[in-house]
């Protein structure tokens, strides 16, 4: 077949639903069996002592010092929980206990923690390493970046871990429901038509043809083939294109089509890579350069066996903890062995027994730390001589951001690639100049195309004058209608997000009545991201609606007791009214979540009022 015949597969169609690995289970037990007990199989599921992988005990404890926080996890019967306390001297003077919900990770490598409050899922601050049987804190919390209870879990983080969940559009983080770890449709694509086909006993001989009911990754050509493993192990600055979310790809398409991914590039550091880099890393080396010949596999049933592809050596439905090294080494010589172009290693035999018992894993692949996560040895994808001392001490040079798995991304897609790396993962404003260069606004055509991605560059640069000189210049009035083409609601809140920075940049201007009037609009399109709630109700609070203001913050308690913001501002707002109780009621509750809210604490202890404020 063609590859255009390759992508028509039927089940790309919108009409096709998910079905879901029970229903996958019926006919392929064998399989079914086999997969969950793969990392993938157990990537998400329920806090449990069956789930979870950890070693702890009473003496189990994490000290963060640049936060003066101590960690201690502990069973309480069947439920996870985590303790946050801090010490004076030996006297406990603050504690908080959350019970884990979910665990996130295989346990080949991390379990990581999480706790829903009425669906807003956050990660908590303690991770088990498996490898060296160690708690710490999670990735991105060290050295000084503690976000306690209140890193948000995303779509983007959550349609890679797991299969896909029920997302509440307009939030941040809130899911109305989540799958139990990574199935089968993740790899093959919706299967309702497939399901409904075969129980008709319209069979296909798959070892002759392709059955387009169902994407057999191992049947697609090679570049579609790594798409599929691509879409979450390439792990980088992932930038989403023409309105697509994270739920739309789907294997056999394109991922280039859908969403482009961006790595920092370094002169001197080929030997420094991320968790989720094998795709890349693989790509690099010359043992895939060579063997990836597009026009060679198009019309062959498995490109695959032509190539060297992620499936050469993995099977996906296999542990990689149940397959034995000699696979891999097997793998290795059977391809050097049979062309004169490969030969065999030429190191003599007794070296190779001697060093590394003549495996070719250990010596051309070796296992070392990652960049992003601490106490994690994994598997060097990129193929190659071992690397000399000199190589490593070479002097690492920025070279800047580059698609990994796009040649050529538009200018919009970079200047959103910078702009992301410089929020998300370094913070240098040098960041911000490369992303200034591919984006224009001087006409008026340049301002409606590139508005987004404008008001987002200058809200990095805290350049609020300028994002409302923009605002200005297309017409506050059009920006606000509800009916404007200019804004919808979308997964990602991407407009929201931009109204909801117009109404910052107002606030830091001093002007809380326009501030107001965007951030109504961020809610408009986004009304489960509490945030911008409780900025409108700050605005409010501040042009003297307290009323309503008040009654923004009481949903917002409603909808999550967990943000300790939003129970200070509630607070504030009773003492606005002179109900010392109810004020004093919800800054308790505050500071039980978060002793170190300046605000909560100044309040609490009877500051005259005008001292007092709303926190935003």
């Amino acid at each position: 077949p063609s590859e255009e015949e390759r992508s028509a597969y039927l089940n790309h169609s919108d009409t096709v639903k998910y079905v879901g690995i029970a229903t996958c289970k019926k006919c392929h037990i064998a399989i079914y069996e086999s997969f969950i007990k793969t990392g993938m199989g157990k990537s998400f599921d329920l806090s449990s002592k069956q789930k979870s992988a950890s070693i702890l005990d009473k003496h189990t404890v994490v000290y963060d010092k640049y936060s003066n926080f101590y960690y201690h996890p502990f069973w309480d019967k069947d439920s996870l929980k985590i303790l946050e306390f801090r010490l004076n001297n030996k006297d406990t003077i603050y504690k908080r206990v959350e019970k884990v919900n979910y665990i996130i990770g295989s346990g080949q490598h991390t379990n990581s923690h999480m706790y829903s409050t009425n669906g807003y899922l956050r990660q908590m601050p303690l991770t088990f390493y498996t490898q060296k049987s160690t708690w710490d804190l999670p990735p991105g919390f060290e050295n000084g970046f503690n976000t306690r209870f209140n890193r948000l879990i995303g779509l983007e983080c959550m349609t890679c871990h797991n299969s896909f969940p029920n997302f509440v559009e307009g939030s941040e983080n809130k899911y109305n429901a989540l799958p139990d770890g990574i199935n089968c449709e993740r790899c093959h694509g919706p299967g309702s038509i497939h399901v409904r086909e075969k129980m008709a006993g319209n069979l296909v001989d798959t070892s002759k043809y392709i059955d387009y009911t169902i994407v057999n990754p191992g049947k697609l050509p090679i570049d579609l083939q790594f798409d599929v493993c691509q879409r979450c192990h390439l792990q980088g600055n992932a930038v989403l294109k023409n309105d697509h979310s994270f739920y739309d790809f789907k294997p056999g398409k394109k991922l280039s089509d859908y969403v482009s991914v961006f790595l920092p590039k370094y002169k001197g550091a080929e030997d420094e890579f991320i968790m989720a880099s094998h795709a890349d890393r693989l790509k690099m080396s010359k043992c895939f350069i060579k063997s990836f010949i597009p026009n060679e596999s198009k019309n062959t049933l498995r490109p695959y066996k032509q190539s060297l592809t992620c499936v050469t050596c993995h099977n996906p439905h296999v542990s990689v903890k149940v397959t034995g090294s000699e696979v891999f080494n097997t793998t290795c010589k059977n391809c050097h062995n049979q062309s004169k172009r490969l030969p065999l290693c030429k190191e003599k035999m007794a070296t190779r027994n001697l060093t590394n018992g003549d495996n070719c894993v250990k010596c051309h692949m070796p296992k070392s730390n990652t960049l992003d996560i601490p106490h994690v040895t994994t598997t060097d994808h990129y193929i190659r001589k071992p690397i000399s001392a000199k190589e490593k001490k070479a002097t690492k040079l920025f070279l800047g951001l580059y698609s990994i798995n796009e040649k050529n991304p538009s200018a919009a897609v970079r200047c959103e690639a910078y702009i992301n790396q410089f929020e998300k993962f370094d913070n240098n404003p040098m960041l911000l100049d490369s992303a200034e260069k591919y984006v224009q606004d001087k006409s008026d055509k340049e301002l409606n195309s590139n508005f987004d991605l404008l008001v987002h560059l200058q809200f990095c640069k805290r350049n609020y004058s300028k994002i409302t000189t923009y605002a200005e210049r297309l017409g506050k009035e059009l920006l606000l209608q509800k009916s404007n083409s200019i804004f919808k609601a979308s997964f990602d809140n991407k407009n929201a997000w931009t109204l909801y920075r117009i109404g910052e940049s107002y606030s830091e201007l001093g002007n809380s009545k326009d501030a107001a009037l965007f951030y109504q609009r961020a809610v408009d399109l986004s009304p489960y991201n509490l945030e911008f709630q409780n900025k409108l109700g700050a605005a409010l609070s501040a042009i003297g609606q307290t009323n309503e203001a008040q009654k923004i913050f009481a949903h917002i308690v409603r909808e999550d007791s967990k943000f300790a913001t939003a129970l200070s501002n509630y607070g504030y707002s009773f003492l606005l009214q002179n109900s010392i109780d109810s004020a004093e009621k919800y800054f308790e509750k505050n500071i039980k979540m978060d002793p170190d809210l300046e605000i909560a604490l100044m309040n609490k202890a009877g500051k005259p009022l005008q001292d007092l404020s709303i926190k935003v």
